[in-house]
Formats: C-alpha cells, structure tokens, sequence
C-alpha cells in the first residue's frame, strides 16, 4: 500500500498500524528481486524473545498452510496443493517423523487446503475451492478421505478457511469473499497472479441476508475480448458484466460469501454464525471459550479499489455483520482516508441501507501484513496465557498495492485484553525489514499459520516458503515451505 507523506501524516500513519510498530518510510518502492533456489534456513537469522529458541523442523515442503497434533502429539502438515500464482500442485495430509521427514497419510482434489485439525481421532480440513467449491472433508488416519460439506461459494479471490473445534464440540469454519471489495474486475483475470475470472465468468460475491443496492456501477475493461479496448460495466453481487440499478435487492442465502459457520455433530447443514467479513483467514478459540476470526482488509486493486485497510483482529458475535463491503475494521469506507491514490474522491457505498453498525476489532494489524493463522497459548511452559498468536503472511506489493518497506513476515503475540501487538518471532535486519531472501538470510519467508501443541509447551510456525511477487506477477516456489518451533528454554524473559 502506498504512503502518500503528503496527505497522510506520519501521526496517522502510526495509529493505523497499531501495535505492528510505525515502520521507516523510503522514497519510491524498492523492486523485489528474483529468488534464486535453493532456500536458505538459519534460524540465528530470526528474533526470539529472551528465553525461547526457534529450531526448524521440518523443510523442503510445498506450499505448507496449517498444523495440527493427533492424540499422542506428532505433528501433521498439510500442503495446500495451490499457490497465488495460478500454480497447481497435489494437495497432501503428511505426518512429521522424528527426523522431520514427512510421511504422506491423504492425498487430495480442491484446493487450497487452507487448514487442519484433528479432532476424536480424525483429521478434518478446508478445502478452498479453487476448482469445484469449498469443502470441509473428515480424513481418518488411514488416508480416508469423506466429504462432510461440498459446492462452498468459494471459487475467487479467497477461500474455505480454518477449521475450529469449539466448546460445544461443533465444527467452525469461514469462507472469504469472491472479490476484493463486492464487485468483480479485471484484476480477477490475471494469469500471473488470480485467474478465476476465465474458469468461473459467471461467480460473484453472495449475502448472506437481503440486502438492497445503491445502484453503483463500474466501467473497466473487458478481459473476455481480445480487443485490449473493449469495456463493460458491473455493479456489486452480480457477475462480472452485469449492471445495477438503484434498490435492487440481492436475496441472501446460505452458505455465502464473506461468513462464519458452524457444523454441529452429525450434522451436513451449516449453520451461519456470522457475516460481513472480507476474508475470515484464521479461526481459534480463546481459552475463556470464545471464537477469534483475523480478517484481510481491503486491497488498493479492481474496479473499487480502497486505500490503507489494515488486517483486523475479531472478537466473533453471532448474529453480527462485520461490515462488508462498505466498512473496514468498523469505519465507513467512504472517508477521505480510504481514498485510492489519484482519485477524485474516496469510494462510495455499494447498499443503500447497512443491516447494522458494525462493531469494532479487538485489534488493527499493519496495512498488507496479511494477517492469518492464529492460536491462544494456555499457559504453562510456554506462558503468555490467554494471548493470541498471529501468523503474518507479508504484503504482495505491488500486486495489492503499494508499500514504502516490506510489511508482516513474522509472528506476533496480541494481548486481547487491549489490542496491543508486539513481535514474538521476526527477521534480524538493519533495514526496513522483508523474507529472508529479500534480506539475503534464512530467516523466515511467509508465515502463514501458527499452533500450539497439546502441552501448550512449544508453538509451531508454518512458513508457507517463498513467493515473489515481481509488477503484477506472483511466482511461488515449491519445494521451499519449512515447519519451525519454537520452545522456552527455562530462561526468563526480559522485561
């Protein structure tokens, strides 16, 4: 996301990235350079607090999202079998041997695979959707795979995410919005980067209730025709081509778009939790019991594109709307703030009339960071009870817009109690931060998803590897994800 120091104060510019800590602003954007194999891996390349260490356990994985424990504690990753970057690869259940060496236990079809867990002896995963909708599917450790859930509108920009175990024993899980900000552009048909466009013309974001339209269209150029000239005009929760007019309902369904689910026991129904949301990634439960959902906020890209949203931290309500796609971690998106660079004025709502006022995030993670993965540590060796730990994934500038330096690539510890975010794993620089190969270190690359294991006595940090992003073009890299852990050493920690 581009800092424009001219109108927005430096003042401001730390108030939003709350918690994240203000990072050092350079002039013009520094071009990420080609990776070259193989990865680097030095854990002395990362930053732990006094008193932890961090150790890699697993590596040479590809596109690694999520881990889960079964009930003697080993370790189980799962790959996600498809990376931004239209790359496509098996989606896979591997066991983490002794030696890290994996073992594959399932292999499988609809991916992303975003997440796992395991629950009552078996392993239950999102499958994102890509190609086919989302799924939540139950593998037993044999290999066998059963769909619980299928045809999950998630064939965009995001995905089917989590799942959650909760209290009551039920099954949580989200599934993301089909576009960046409820209406579908050209920048969903970019065969570098996101290409659902050409595999799905006619998908769409989807409400979960009524909702009534202002009627506001977009004209922007048609990726259908080989004539680079030709255009079409498309209004929000309709297909990509396709106009509104003012107070036209869109009926509400479910499943839908942007939203929290819950699978009850023996159930294949889901029940909805909660909507309004742009990109529910990460799913956890606290350990007073209640569901936390982090959100990726809007990106400065598409036919409606909004400047300088952060990531949010929730705090779940049933019933709620969070907010999409008109508000951004509970502000209106039609302040001067979230105005894109060059424009006349800041984007406009898309209803006429908003379900509710949507509440405020428990915390406000830094523009891009990508915020995903998360879990509350329980205490014990590890300490820092009842805090959340967040996986930050890293900008994709300039693909989602404009960064002065690099922003995530690390793993943060919040206390909810009161928002405040401070590092718990990150890279050692000089500089203004950014993967270890930016940096030229074997540092961490793209956290992506972090968990606790059943003693609450080390946190495990998937790394999903190294992925470029070069203009508009995403390049990842297979072969480079690693499964790190860290653990306390007996040591104090400083204050």
């Amino acid at each position: 996301m581009h800092f424009d120091l001219v109108r927005r104060p430096a003042l401001v510019t730390c108030a939003l990235l709350l918690g994240t800590g203000c990072f050092h602003l350079t002039a013009g954007d520094k071009t990420r350079e080609e990776f070259k194999p193989p990865r680097r891996i030095d854990p002395a390349a990362i930053a732990v607090p006094e008193g932890y260490r961090i150790e890699p356990l697993a590596t040479g994985l590809t596109y690694p999202t999520s881990v889960t424990f079964d009930a003697q504690g080993t370790p189980y990753v799962i790959e996600s079998g498809y990376s931004y970057g239209e790359d496509f690869t098996e989606p896979r259940l591997l066991r983490i041997n002794p030696d890290g060496s994996p073992t594959v236990v399932a292999t499988g079809s609809h991916p992303p695979w975003t997440g796992v867990v395991f629950h009552q002896g078996a392993f239950y995963v999102a499958e994102g959707g890509t190609q086919g909708g989302g799924r939540i599917v139950r593998i037993t450790p044999d290999g066998t795979l059963t769909p619980l859930i299928s045809g999950l509108p998630s064939l965009g920009d995001h995905h089917t995410n989590g799942p959650a175990i909760g209290p009551d024993g039920a099954l949580y899980f989200s599934v993301g919005t089909a576009t960046n900000s409820g209406v579908v552009g050209p920048d969903s048909a970019n065969a570098e980067s996101i290409n659902w466009l050409s595999r799905d013309a006619g998908f769409h974001d989807i409400p979960c209730r009524d909702v009534i339209l202002s009627g506001l269209n977009f004209t922007s150029p048609d990726p259908r025709t080989p004539d680079p000239d030709d255009q079409t005009t498309t209004g929000a929760f309709v297909p990509f081509g396709t106009e509104t007019k003012p107070d036209q309902v869109i009926r509400g369904q479910v499943p839908c778009s942007g939203a929290v689910f819950r699978l009850a026991p023996g159930s294949s129904s889901p029940a909805l939790v909660a909507w309004g949301f742009r990109n529910p990634y990460g799913l956890a439960f606290s350990p007073d019991g209640q569901l936390y959902v982090t959100e990726n906020g809007h990106d400065e890209r598409g036919s409606r594109p909004i400047f300088g949203a952060g990531d949010y931290l929730w705090a779940v309500e049933p019933g709620r709307w969070y907010g999409f796609p008109d508000f951004a971690g509970g502000r209106p998106v039609n302040q001067e703030w979230f105005k894109p660079s060059g424009a006349e004025h800041p984007p406009q709502f898309l209803l006429a009339e908003h379900p509710a006022p949507p509440p405020r995030p428990v915390a406000l993670f830094g523009v891009h960071s990508s915020s995903n993965g998360l879990d509350f540590s329980r205490g014990g060796a590890f300490g820092h009870p009842g805090q959340a730990f967040v996986a930050q994934f890293g900008d994709q500038s300039p693909d989602t817009g404009k960064v002065m330096s690099p922003v995530g690539y690390k793993v943060v510890r919040v206390d909810v109690s009161n928002g405040v975010i401070q590092d718990f794993a990150a890279n050692k620089d000089k500089g203004n931060g950014g993967p270890g190969s930016h940096l030229g270190t074997g540092g961490l690359e793209r956290p992506i998803s972090v968990r606790f294991d059943p003693d609450n006595g080390a946190l495990y940090v998937v790394d999903f590897g190294v992925m470029t992003v070069l203009g508009k073009d995403i390049k990842p890299y297979p072969g480079t994800g690693v499964l790190w852990r860290i653990t306390p050493t007996g040591k104090k920690e400083g204050p």
